[in-house]
């Protein structure tokens, strides 16, 4: 067995950065979109006007609140609140908003999002967190979670925008429950969202922990004496796959003694599954940093 290094040039940099980016870019979406809901409520009178402009203002500032302070709890709102702008962007293009600043608001949001769902985002907020000598790196979402996810924040998304709209359109039963709705649905779907920011894969200075609750009851922790070698997947594995599953490349983590697992609790194991092991896969955004990290404290990668 060789052991080797994957070198990944910048990156902290890059971490260091983008955040800052992603901040600049938000501020354009708050310009791009004063001008644009303004233009798009011109006929819809003073209280529609009014709801529109301090609904999409407090969204905003929530934004701004969500990536003031790099966190695991940040990263969520920051996922949560910053896609708000795609959708209230193309109401406000649709609504009657001039083309060129319609255009505008809906480019910065889009890139926006882009930039809050990165790997460098990510990777930069959960490590934020990290206690003491802790490397961390955010594991990729299962694509059955991150679906069922997506329609929720969607039909959350949907009810916030037009909940308080038909309010302020005087159309209050129907204003009412959609508003109504919006707040419970979040308060419901918020730990389920949660959940895909404390998945991660951590390198410490005595080995390997997989910290994931979504798809483990307990945290896999693999002390250095443990651990044979850690590598890119190959195509032909027969190793556990721990990743929920997750598309793209996953890390094999081959173990020197049968490791026991336990699965999280599911309808069909309500009381969830233990396997034991002598391989596992997960599935880090950046599995090329990951490696990386894990040459750097002289474990076994080959």
């Amino acid at each position: 067995m060789t052991r080797q290094t994957v070198d990944v040039p910048n990156a902290r940099s890059v971490e260091g950065l983008l955040p800052w980016i992603l901040r600049l870019v938000w501020v354009a979406v708050l310009v791009f979109g004063g001008n644009a809901i303004a233009q798009a409520t011109t006929t819809s009178g003073p209280v529609v006007a009014s709801v529109a402009t301090w609904g999409a203002a407090g969204a905003w500032l929530i934004g701004v609140a969500a990536m003031a302070i790099p966190a695991v709890v940040s990263l969520t709102a920051t996922r949560a609140v910053v896609p708000l702008s795609v959708p209230i962007a193309v109401v406000a293009w649709l609504a009657g908003a001039d083309a060129v600043d319609g255009a505008l608001l809906l480019g910065v949001a889009m890139l926006s999002t882009v930039l809050a769902f990165s790997s460098d985002i990510g990777r930069g907020f959960v490590q934020a967190s990290a206690y003491g000598d802790e490397d961390r790196h955010l594991l990729r979402p299962p694509a059955a979670y991150t679906l069922a996810v997506l329609v929720s924040w969607s039909v959350c998304a949907a009810a916030a925008i037009s909940g308080p709209l038909l309010l302020g359109a005087h159309s209050w039963v129907l204003g009412v429950v959609l508003t109504t709705f919006a707040g419970s649905a979040a308060v419901w779907a918020w730990p389920r969202w949660h959940r895909l920011s404390n998945r991660w894969f951590v390198v410490v200075p005595i080995g390997l922990v997989i910290h994931d609750p979504l798809v483990l009851a307990e945290t896999v922790m693999l002390r250095r004496q443990e651990i044979a070698t850690v590598r890119l997947a190959p195509v032909d594995t027969e190793a556990a796959d721990l990743t929920g599953p997750a598309a793209g490349h996953a890390i094999e983590i081959a173990t020197t003694e049968p490791v026991t697992v336990i699965f999280a609790a599911t309808p069909r194991e309500p009381r969830g599954k233990a396997i034991h092991l002598t391989a596992c896969l997960v599935s880090p955004t950046r599995p090329g940093r990951a490696l990386a990290a894990v040459g750097r404290r002289r474990l076994p990668v080959g």
